[in-house]
């Protein structure tokens, strides 16, 4: 199983492998060591997140999702170019061929687990699935707890 996580001391981006022994993390930039909860990790079962007191998870493919959006994007440019040229038959198979190369990327793509809060993501873990797929309340409710302390630190950060 790995993690790849933002330290929360150096903000650095690491990436690391853990067990189910594993009791920290070690930053590769800062070297900051991270302890890692006791009920965090059952077996290959990960039950919350590892960097922040979290038990929101989700499930989601562990594919970049710009490329997702830059390959559809192609498609319709290539496609709406055929369609420019009066070639009916083009146009529909650059479309076809964009849903194959969609449809195959679905399916032989594996998950990863990502956590709302810290949006720290886990490969190789079992039972994924116990957690759900992405929810969009919950992504909310994170997003707006991490403006109010960020607008909260602002407002007591010391001005010069």
């Amino acid at each position: 199983m790995n993690i790849t996580y933002a330290c929360p001391i150096c903000h650095a981006p690491a990436r690391t492998s853990f067990e189910a022994a594993t009791r920290e993390l070690d930053c590769p930039h800062c070297h900051q060591r991270l302890a890692v909860p006791e009920d965090a990790v059952a077996g290959n079962i990960v039950k919350r997140c590892l960097v922040c007191p979290s038990t929101d998870l989700f499930v989601r493919k562990d594919f970049p999702q710009r490329l997702g959006i830059l390959i559809v994007a192609i498609g319709i440019v290539g496609s709406s170019i055929a369609w420019y040229h009066a070639n009916l038959a083009w146009t529909y198979g650059i479309l076809f061929a964009t849903a194959l190369v969609d449809v195959l990327l679905y399916s032989f793509v594996g998950d990863a687990l990502m956590c709302y809060r810290c949006q720290a993501q886990y490969r190789g873990v079992a039972e994924m699935d116990a957690h759900g797929v992405f929810d969009l309340e919950t992504h909310e409710r994170y997003r707006q707890l991490s403006a109010r302390l960020e607008a909260n630190r602002e407002q007591t950060a010391p001005r010069a």
